[in-house]
């Protein structure tokens, strides 16, 4: 259950690149999930877990589940922006949730992210690292 008080959200506007369309000159589909990477990025950066934070604290977080579901098409050149929200949870997990906008403010593509904590061994981690329970203190999500 997340808090409405504590909510952690990250706003990124990103430009469609040629090479991510297809043939007809829209968004490939698998593409959306490369954006959903752009959101996690700069979230990171705005609240300070990154992934290089995660690397230097000796864990890495693999992702273990997916949804995308999408509503309207992109097309190149077009900007969009991507709201990007961590869902808070006891469990030792990264759950994130996505919402892709266009110009016009037509939601696009929504999705979730759920990543787990892995310790230098390989071993999933089943509390929350000291680093990541420190951080989660900080902002407030404890």
């Amino acid at each position: 259950m997340q808090s409405k008080e504590n909510i952690l959200s990250c706003t990124e506007e990103v430009r469609v690149r040629f090479n991510e369309t297809d043939p007809l000159g829209i968004v490939w589909h698998g593409h959306y999930i490369v954006y959903f990477e752009d959101g996690r990025e700069a979230f990171g950066r705005e609240h300070g877990l990154t992934y290089l934070d995660i690397q230097n604290a000796g864990y890495v977080t693999p992702i273990v589940k997916s949804t995308c579901e999408h509503f309207l098409p992109l097309k190149y050149g077009e900007t969009f922006r991507i709201v990007t929200t961590y869902v808070n949870s006891i469990s030792a997990k990264l759950i994130y949730r996505y919402e892709i906008f266009n110009r016009e403010d037509q939601l696009v593509c929504s999705g979730e992210t759920i990543q787990v904590f892995l310790d230098s061994n390989g071993s999933l981690c089943l509390y929350n690292p000291e680093f990541f329970q420190n951080w989660k203190d900080k902002m407030g999500l404890s």
